[in-house]
């Protein structure tokens, strides 16, 4: 009998300890928080909360500060909006308060949303898809509060980063730039198509004209050189006429000086003979003159000549 009770006893005290310990995993693992005081908040959502499930752990800065002990969904008939509702379990006890001597002990939530507590949904892991609730302050973002959808303490909602980008990204109208891509993709298509009919022809005309007018230019080039030649003669035949006409002027020049000498002299021996008071004098004076004039205008042209032979082909400038 002392054998059986001893065993009896035994098994009571394995009993009890595989409770106790069965009891401590739970609490552990099912964030199951005896003789703890806690309080209850609500955050609600908009958006999708994929990742987001019950007993996910609710954090600040990084620090858990509670669970997320349920989530439904609310609907609302007038508006057609839908509202996801996550109920919080927080443990005040884990925030310690620096206070003066005029301040409370305990942690004020609607004072510390006043302040600018907000709330946001935070991925933990991208593999494994897990998110929980962040809080944090931020001023700047207004507070949105639906007091028709719970009468518990309502923490705002801020959008998180990455829910940001997913907002932008979904706005992006994907299916318009692909319409105006397929539009630019055929334009560029009947333009290439178009090149290639038009390209080839238009290539061969300019190379035509770049054959036609090499074949110009060496034909300018040959006439150009013919006509330099040509013109060399004609110079040199110039050349030799304006110094033959040199020759020819300067004998003449000679001859025809003689020749007004010999007049001089016949009318001054003529006035010699005539009567000053005579007709025939003063006629006779009169040629002298022109006779002297056209002497000095011959020598003048004469010695022109001498200075620029060219005179006789092209003239005085006016």
């Amino acid at each position: 009998m002392s054998e059986t009770s001893h065993q009896k006893t035994l098994l009571g005290v394995f009993i009890i300890l595989g409770g106790i310990l069965g009891l401590l995993i739970i609490m552990i693992f099912g964030h199951i928080q005896f003789l703890t005081p806690t309080r209850k908040a609500v955050v609600v959502f908009q958006d999708s909360i994929n990742g987001l499930s019950v007993g996910a752990p609710v954090n600040f800065r990084g620090v858990k500060v509670g669970t997320v002990k349920s989530i439904s969904l609310c609907f609302d008939a007038l508006t057609h909006d839908a509202y996801i509702v996550v109920t919080l379990i927080l443990t005040p006890d884990k925030i310690r308060i620096i206070k003066t001597s005029h301040e409370k002990d305990t942690v004020d939530l609607k004072s510390l949303i006043a302040n600018g507590l907000r709330a946001e949904l935070k991925t933990v892991s991208f593999v494994t898809g897990q998110s929980d609730i962040e809080l944090n302050f931020d001023k700047s973002i207004p507070p949105i509060f639906h007091p028709e959808i719970t009468n518990l303490t309502e923490i705002p909602v801020q959008l998180s980063p990455f829910q940001k980008l997913t907002n932008s990204l979904t706005q992006i109208p994907i299916k318009a730039i692909s319409q105006h891509a397929d539009t630019a993709l055929l334009s560029v298509t009947d333009l290439s198509n178009m090149l290639q009919t038009k390209l080839p022809p238009l290539i061969n005309s300019v190379k035509n004209l770049a054959d036609h007018s090499t074949n110009t230019m060496q034909t300018a080039t040959k006439a150009i050189q013919s006509l330099q030649s040509q013109l060399t003669v004609t110079l040199g035949k110039v050349n030799t006429l304006i110094d033959t006409g040199n020759f020819q002027l300067n004998a003449r020049s000679k001859d025809l000086h003689n020749t007004l000498a010999a007049a001089t002299k016949a009318l001054n021996s003529l006035r010699s003979i005539v009567s000053p008071l005579s007709i025939d004098r003063a006629n006779l004076d009169s040629a002298l003159r022109d006779i002297a004039a056209t002497a000095s205008a011959l020598r003048g042209f004469s010695n022109d000549i001498e200075h620029n032979p060219q005179l006789l082909l092209m003239g005085r400038r006016q």
